[in-house]
């Protein structure tokens, strides 16, 4: 599972747009929620979105940045010429967060709702190893402070659904009596959406009752990117932005391209570039499976990348995945030598051989910096035709004049690591 963090605006469109499917059209969510980028026109928004005009705003960076009200980045309650004045004030500016520096560019303005904090509810659901989780607390809001102590749980196993009934027994005993049934039955749905839509977390604080309605203000929330091709034509098209005060390097924007135009997966984040310790990974399980136990034997600082290829990309795209990942690493010299562990799982589908094609083309091209690099190459793999594929890469190695040991699935998947890293059999 490749948990990745939505922007609040295509959280709360998705709500707006799919709640009432969920709840038999008993609880709706008005889609009043307009995003603000670097290219929107200001002046041209009260024409489109006529609401803007005639209600109380607000304002918020949407960035994945946490605790915008602690931060002042919140703006409450005003009309759109206070609200077009605050953007522009803040369009493009540097700002830290925490320890996190980045620069805001996208906001999120949306219909301000009058209420009190004892109207303000605190609700999350989180996915887990035995299954979901759904937490909930009587206070919401900037102030709710410690909120795994603090939250109410209920626990939900993989491939059932909580009813409005248990939901309310289980988690609204703090909630005054005459509110209980509008919540449990929201709560109901919010659980349905999540698990409909393959969310991996999703957390609304608050959400506030007034006049018989529910209002989630804040979101905040993770989709499993893997399963779009069942639920991507709900999420709307939405993209997955990068961290706050994180920006894409050209070989990371690069391989995003590329990335959007197959039907396979091709990820790269860039941790360390000068660090010894390179991965060419099949699969995002198998990636994080490798970065844990890389960080496990004491190299974490040395991890230069983290990513995958899945989903049977085809030759070309696995070359230039390849090469991307081979001309980051062989930049810049390091006495010690490098380490380049191409691995993964037993593949299910892929033709291990055929993958290799597209690594091999580009090791060919490289042999002169790998040996310059004094790179060291460890190879495990297991699938179909995969003796195939790792006969093709031991006798690289001997082509090459590049030292790469090939193992195959009798072998434990993160072996190679402890071979390559601390020297082990």
């Amino acid at each position: 599972m490749a948990q990745k963090a939505i922007r609040e605006a295509d959280g709360k469109r998705m709500i707006a747009r799919l709640l009432k499917e969920y709840t038999n059209k008993k609880y709706t969510v008005d889609e009043k929620f307009v995003t603000v980028g670097p290219q929107t026109d200001l002046k041209r928004l009260p024409a489109i979105y006529k609401w803007l005009m005639k209600e109380k705003l607000v304002v918020k960076p949407d960035q994945l940045i946490k605790r915008r009200g602690k931060s002042k980045l919140l703006l409450l309650n005003v009309d759109w010429k206070e609200a077009e004045k605050w953007i522009k004030q803040h369009m493009n500016k540097p700002v830290t967060v925490g320890t996190v520096t980045g620069t805001l560019d996208h906001f999120i303005v949306e219909p301000f709702v009058p209420h009190n904090e004892n109207d303000e509810y605190y609700l999350a659901i989180l996915s887990q190893r035995e299954g979901d989780q759904i937490l909930f607390h009587r206070q919401g809001g900037i102030n709710v402070g410690d909120i795994d102590a603090k939250a109410v749980r209920m626990s939900i196993p993989i491939g059932t659904y909580p009813s409005a009934s248990d939901i309310e027994k289980k988690l609204l005993s703090n909630v005054p009596k005459e509110r209980r049934e509008l919540i449990a039955g929201f709560i109901e749905g919010m659980f349905k959406f999540y698990a409909d839509l393959n969310y991996t977390y999703l957390e609304i604080n608050p959400f506030v009752v007034s006049n018989n309605r529910v209002f989630p203000l804040d979101l905040a929330a993770k989709l499993d990117d893997t399963a779009e091709f069942i639920s991507g034509k709900k999420w709307g098209g939405i993209k997955f932005p990068s961290p706050f005060g994180r920006t894409l390097s050209k070989e990371e924007a690069y391989i995003e391209d590329l990335d959007s135009k197959t039907g396979a997966s091709l990820k790269l984040t860039v941790i360390n570039p000068e660090g010894r310790v390179w991965t060419m990974v099949a699969g995002g399980g198998a990636s994080v499976i490798y970065a844990d136990t890389i960080t496990d034997l004491g190299f974490m600082n040395e991890m230069a990348n983290y990513g995958e290829y899945s989903g049977d990309p085809n030759e070309e795209f696995t070359y230039l995945y390849a090469r991307t990942i081979l001309d980051l690493m062989t930049r810049k010299k390091n006495p010690k030598g490098k380490f380049l562990l191409i691995g993964g799982g037993i593949a299910n589908f892929t033709d291990v051989a055929n993958t290799f094609k597209g690594i091999v083309r580009a090791l060919k091209e490289y042999k002169e910096k790998l040996r310059e690099n004094k790179v060291k190459i460890y190879v495990r793999r297991g699938g179909p035709n995969y003796k195939e594929g790792l006969r093709v890469m031991r006798e690289l190695g001997e082509q090459l004049g590049v030292p790469i040991e090939v193992y195959g699935p009798e072998t434990h998947m993160t072996k190679i690591v402890t071979m390559a890293l601390k020297g082990g059999k």
